[in-house]
């Protein structure tokens, strides 16, 4: 079953800026990625803006001018929203759906992943094994751009991807739904290939700099590890995650 709602944009990286037609932009449905805001900004429009953004749970960080001028030269006013190229799916409607049609839940989900390339590969090969939904939280993760649809090879239009304003409370709400959580780590799990992996069940990969984070370990059932016989103390992220997708697949295939 495919819950996909990603329809294109005319551009993936489109961005809007100033103020009010990023308001309007919101109140308009636009799906927004994240917004960029000048530190110390004061206005009632600003405070109008803001009130939106809490209310529909945007992702936004605060930042210098400068920054914000290398974005744009143009009368941006202090705030500049990039647009999502896809629309993003609510992973609490697609669980239950999935219980429904008497599917066991594959899962997906990116731990501060900020590798445009990477965060598309990893699309690419959990549309190719059959994810049902892959999750990654609004702060700390890439930003979904032309970039990420190129190295997706289109796979981002063909899978449902949620996005979590607070991973903890998803992986929480997964495991009340039965699904087995499993983290992916270097050294210290069971490998992967003598692990069980059938069943409902949700994978998460870590950045390959600081892996999965410590709060998502400690809500996890398992963790699993592939071994490293060489010199390389660990494979990209990407990579890992095909590894661990396709010995779901082989193991839930010959159930």
């Amino acid at each position: 079953m495919n819950f996909s709602r990603n329809n294109r944009t005319e551009n993936a990286d489109e961005f809007i800026f100033g103020i009010r037609p990023i308001i309007e932009a919101i109140n308009a449905g636009k799906e927004i990625d994240r917004i960029f805001i000048k530190q110390g900004l004061r206005s009632d429009l600003y405070r109008e803006l803001m009130d939106l953004i809490k209310q529909d749970n945007i992702p936004h960080k605060f930042i210098p001018i400068f920054k914000l001028n290398r974005i744009t030269r143009k009368n941006h006013q202090g705030v500049i929203a990039y647009i999502s190229p896809i629309s993003f799916g609510n992973i609490e409607q697609i669980i239950p759906t999935l219980y429904e049609e008497a599917i066991e839940p594959l899962i997906l989900i990116l731990d501060k992943i900020t590798d445009v390339r990477n965060f598309g590969a990893i699309l690419r090969t959990a549309e190719s094994t059959g994810v049902n939904a892959v999750i990654f939280s609004s702060q700390g993760s890439a930003l979904l751009n032309s970039g990420t649809i190129k190295s997706s090879a289109g796979a981002i239009y063909n899978i449902a991807i949620c996005r979590s304003d607070n991973l903890k409370n998803t992986i929480d709400f997964l495991k009340n739904s039965g699904l087995k959580i499993i983290s992916a780590t270097e050294k210290d799990g069971e490998l992967f290939y003598k692990a069980d992996l059938k069943g409902p069940l949700a994978f998460i990969m870590g950045s390959e700099g600081e892996g999965v984070s410590g709060e998502y370990l400690k809500r996890s059932d398992m963790k699993i590890m592939i071994p490293m016989l060489g010199n390389t103390a660990s494979l990209n992220v990407s990579v890992a995650a095909g590894v661990l997708l396709y010995e779901a697949v082989k193991q839930r295939s010959l159930s």
